[in-house]
């Protein structure tokens, strides 16, 4: 988003693998001790939670919300559809497909099926749909990253070829190239089939 905006910024990883998240200078940031969080040097601000950060960024540039009434419902429900479906079930999939495959066959299958339950939701939507609220808003900037570790959900985005058209679409963006790379200047986006990336 701050690439999108191209509001200047200055990048302090958390290394979550140290714990870095529950260091008290943190924590005064983000009491819930999650990243992502943000410091607005213009007035202080502290703000944790990527939806409410998404909302204070779009609020603050005034882009990537629609400030038609009924439009900026529509991008809200589709933001809300991240904040409370595709982040914490997609996430679970992680966790149990990915990072601790096979500990639980009956959790691998519930949070597989649910991935697709969720891709489907998508893919239904924007079959008639440029962007999941029509046009380009902070619900699929909050979505998109989610979709970009398709391959830890199991996923053929293949199989669902209106998020893919969405999905490559987004990854196009010089924006988004630019962020995907934040903090570490490494990452590759992933591209569906033979492990190819957008550098």
């Amino acid at each position: 988003m701050l690439e999108e905006i191209e509001m200047p910024y200055t990048v302090h990883p958390i290394d979550i693998t140290n714990h870095e998240q529950f260091d008290d200078d943190f924590l005064k940031i983000s009491p819930n001790n999650k990243i992502p969080a943000i410091v607005d040097q213009d007035n202080g601000m502290a703000m944790m939670e990527s939806g409410a950060i998404l909302l204070y960024l779009a609020d603050k540039s005034g882009r990537f919300m629609p400030t038609d009434d009924a439009a900026r419902w529509r991008a809200m429900q589709w933001l809300m559809f991240q904040m409370g479906g595709l982040g914490p079930m997609l996430g679970q999939a992680h966790h149990f497909l990915r990072f601790n495959k096979g500990v639980s066959d009956y959790a691998s299958r519930r949070y597989s099926i649910e991935a697709q339950r969720l891709y489907d939701v998508i893919d239904q939507q924007l079959e008639n749909h440029e962007y999941l609220a029509d046009q380009y808003s902070i619900a699929d900037i909050a979505s998109w990253p989610w979709i970009s570790r398709f391959e830890w959900q199991g996923i053929d985005l293949s199989e669902y070829p209106n998020v893919q058209r969405w999905y490559l679409a987004i990854a196009a963006r010089p924006a988004v190239q630019r962020g995907y790379c934040v903090p570490d200047g490494q990452k590759d986006i992933p591209l569906p089939g033979q492990g190819a990336t957008i550098n």
